[in-house]
């Protein structure tokens, strides 16, 4: 699915970052930041542009590629890896922040996947989240097509046990991101600390 809409004309998401990660970029330290799903590679190269190291992974070869021609046309440099995030190992302690943006996955692998993202982040290294809410499906602006996908501050706040939470909400607000995330959204922002 991903390959086969990443291969349509332009960016599916649009070439600006996200609104919430520009809002908090400047809380993530300077360093390695490692950035999950990251499809065509639009916040991946506004980190990069502040002068971050920034990995990106995602399922989609076709998405990276774009991220890779994106990076050029920015002139800043990113490095990718094709991965199922299901089997992604992202080391440890070694990533001073980590960036998730709309990347819905499974129940079952959101929690290993979680647990490990956070091993993977030095102390004090930050992780930063935004994604749809089940709520979101009233809206049918974007995102997936079912809640099971979808996640909640409840949840997370769980999931994310070991960071301290400073950013922890579900909102209302207008995602207007491409072709696929366009108009007023449900969704939930968190930005944690590793203790």
């Amino acid at each position: 699915m991903w390959n086969e809409r990443y291969s349509e004309p332009g960016y599916a998401f649009g070439e600006t970052p996200n609104d919430f990660l520009v809002s908090v970029a400047d809380r993530i330290p300077s360093g390695k930041i490692l950035s999950i799903g990251e499809g065509e590679g639009r916040n991946a190269v506004f980190l990069a542009s502040r002068g971050y190291q920034v990995s990106a992974v995602d399922a989609s070869a076709v998405g990276l590629q774009k991220a890779h021609e994106l990076a050029e046309k920015n002139k800043v440099e990113i490095s990718t890896e094709v991965m199922d995030l299901a089997d992604f190992d992202p080391g440890k302690n070694q990533w001073q922040g980590v960036v998730s943006i709309f990347c819905h996955i499974p129940i079952d692998i959101r929690h290993s996947l979680y647990r490990r993202l956070i091993d993977s982040l030095v102390p004090g290294g930050v992780f930063v989240l935004e994604s749809y809410t089940p709520d979101q499906l009233k809206f049918a602006t974007g995102g997936p097509p079912t809640a099971d996908l979808m996640m909640t501050v409840d949840a997370l706040r769980e999931e994310l046990s070991g960071l301290q939470l400073e950013i922890a909400h579900e909102i209302e607000r207008d995602v207007i991101e491409g072709r696929y995330h366009h108009g007023r959204a449900a969704v939930v922002q968190t930005l944690g600390f590793k203790k």
